[in-house]
């Protein structure tokens, strides 16, 4: 697996139900290297620190593979990498094959894989549909965010490599999945429980369907 594109945002304003509301989905491709911080991509638009940036999601990624489906559905858009918001285009890159608490070599960093991607109203607004939100939960392919184990600069061509699988086995694809199902993996969510490279908010979140 290979880094394609680098991408990053300058903050992006929009009218939403009557207000203001400043993003950072709008990415677009660099063409120097990206630092990973602990944190964020430095330089990189984090407008809600709520639901994007810090530990657990200090970076996300999104694989080129899919991007077809989409540019079919979306003919009209401006078609380039970092359209999903991803800070790193990766070549091949498979949602089934990433486990929660993966460790990978990425560039001159060392990343953890977290947590997928839940699309919010700034992703339906950059794709002009409402719809673009179930869409994109039915197709299963959510990309993923990282935690930044050890800071380091990634660039095109940079390889994305397994350094530790993860024991606790649960794949992003099918933690995606977990978490839209009306009928949730107890099992799977067991696992989860005691994954540390998943936040105290989404395990907390989880557990409740346990009850």
């Amino acid at each position: 697996m290979k880094i394609i594109s680098t991408n990053i945002a300058q903050p992006t304003q929009f009218l939403w139900k009557g207000k203001e509301v400043t993003t950072g989905i709008y990415k677009k491709p660099t063409d120097v290297p990206i630092y990973l911080g602990k944190e964020a991509v430095k330089g990189d638009e984090v407008s809600d620190r709520k639901v994007h940036g810090g530990e657990f999601k200090a970076c996300y990624l999104f694989s080129s593979n899919h991007y077809p489906y989409w540019q079919e559905l979306y003919p009209h858009l401006d078609w380039m990498y970092g359209m999903l918001g991803e800070n790193l285009t990766i070549e091949n890159l498979d949602e089934k094959q990433l486990f929660i608490g993966d460790i990978y070599k990425l560039g001159n960093a060392l990343v953890q894989i977290t947590q997928p991607r839940e699309p919010c109203f700034k992703f339906a607004h950059k794709f002009g549909s409402n719809k673009v939100l179930q869409q994109f939960i039915d197709h299963g392919y959510s990309g993923t965010y990282i935690r930044v184990l050890e800071e380091g600069m990634v660039k095109t061509g940079d390889s994305f490599n397994l350094v530790e699988r993860s024991k606790d086995g649960v794949s992003i694809f099918h933690f995606f999945e977990l978490l839209y199902a009306k009928n949730k993996n107890k099992d799977h969510i067991r696992l989860v429980l005691h994954n540390d490279a998943l936040p105290l908010s989404l395990k907390k979140r989880l557990k409740y369907f346990l009850q």
